[in-house]
């Protein structure tokens, strides 16, 4: 007993006699921070480093600008009340009229994503598809700062599967710039923003796999761009962007065949149709009204013509434009209003492109012989 009560004298004594001299003892300061040497990049010199650098330096700058301009686009759908209120007819106008104002204020909404948008003018009108927006009733946009308004349709082109939208709001909206595709060649980097499944703001990147794609039975009237940047469910009315930051083309289709092939509107295009739809609501097209097919070699040989470009007219309706002008059924055209008509898809173009009203100069073949006929354009009813 006595040697553990020296033991725990001596450590006492001792652990104090520690603690004085570090105490009395000046501690040595510890070394100041310095910056971490870093190991130099081994990859800086080599040939076409730098160019990967811009390349990436680019899509950070074009995400950062366009992602302020692209909206998403959502629906509001009324919660049905859990609890009815029952009252008796007495009750009289004034219970009615709580109940309407219950119902139009005081109902629960729940948010459903459609797609994506972009600002088309400062005024706040909203370029998109025509699909994410059908059918639908109340439509709530959410910018990328998270403010919320709701929007009313313009108008709508399901032929070419664009709407526009309008917001208000006292303050003018950021705008992107908008581009011709025109010269866009496949290869060429391109971006797309947009909100699939919900997602705000994703930004993918790929490249123009293909131009001019018709036939896919996606439109009445295609003119689209391809490419592999990721379009998902709820990019389609989200912009395309060219690697100088601006939009040349509006998203719209995923490929059923597989991934990695989607398909956006021409700016040009789509210029032309939000104008339209802004300054009248409506878009008009015009119309000739005949039935027509591409001039194949076969064909060629069967009316005697020695050309292989240009069209057949198999029908012509009765007090159509085309019939006023006196164009018969087995007539081939080779120009529209001095261009020359390749097939059906590009003289459908330039009649839907055409000034309702206007006449206009055909060249045709009748039984071998080339012929000029003046048709006055219609209206084309969809």
């Amino acid at each position: 007993m006595k040697k553990f009560t020296l033991a725990v004298f001596f450590l006492f004594v001792g652990g104090a006699a520690l603690i004085h001299y570090s105490i009395g003892k000046h501690e040595a300061p510890l070394p100041s921070s310095q910056p971490v040497s870093l190991q130099p990049n081994i990859y800086e010199d080599l040939e076409g480093y730098q160019d990967i650098v811009e390349l990436q330096n680019a899509f950070i700058r074009n995400a950062k600008r366009l992602k302020p301009t692209v909206v998403s686009i959502n629906e509001l759908v009324k919660m049905p009340s859990s609890k009815k209120k029952f009252r008796k007819k007495s009750d009289g106008w004034l219970s009615d009229f709580e109940d309407w104002l219950s119902d139009s204020f005081k109902g629960k909404y729940l948010v459903q994503s459609l797609g994506s948008g972009v600002i088309y003018d400062p005024r706040g009108y909203i370029l998109t598809n025509y699909h994410v927006i059908e059918d639908t009733d109340e439509i709530m946009v959410k910018l990328m700062d998270q403010s919320e308004y709701s929007a009313e349709v313009v108008g709508v082109d399901p032929l070419t599967d664009l709407a526009v939208l309008k917001i208000f709001s006292f303050s003018s909206f950021q705008v992107p710039t908008f581009s011709s595709s025109k010269g866009l060649g496949v290869g060429e980097w391109v971006m797309a923003i947009g909100n699939p499944y919900g997602l705000d703001g994703t930004v993918t990147v790929g490249v123009i796999s293909g131009t001019h794609r018709t036939d896919l039975g996606i439109t009445t009237f295609e003119n689209f761009l391809q490419t592999d940047a990721s379009i998902n469910p709820g990019n389609s009315g989200g912009p395309l962007i060219d690697l100088d930051g601006n939009v040349i083309g509006i998203n719209t289709a995923i490929a059923e065949i597989g991934a990695g092939v989607g398909f956006a509107i021409p700016m040009e295009m789509a210029t032309k149709i939000a104008d339209s739809l802004i300054d009248k609501g409506t878009v008009e097209r015009g119309w000739l009204g005949v039935g027509i097919q591409s001039l194949t070699p076969e064909l060629a040989v069967s009316f005697e013509v020695s050309q292989e470009k240009g069209v057949l007219v198999n029908s012509v309706d009765a007090g159509a434009p085309a019939h006023k002008a006196g164009l018969l059924q087995g007539d081939i055209i080779i120009s529209y209003d001095g261009q020359i008509v390749l097939d059906s898809k590009s003289l459908r173009k330039l009649v839907a492109e055409s000034r309702v009203g206007k006449s206009v100069r055909l060249r045709i073949i009748r039984e071998g012989i080339e012929k000029t006929v003046f048709v006055e354009v219609g209206k084309y009813l969809s």
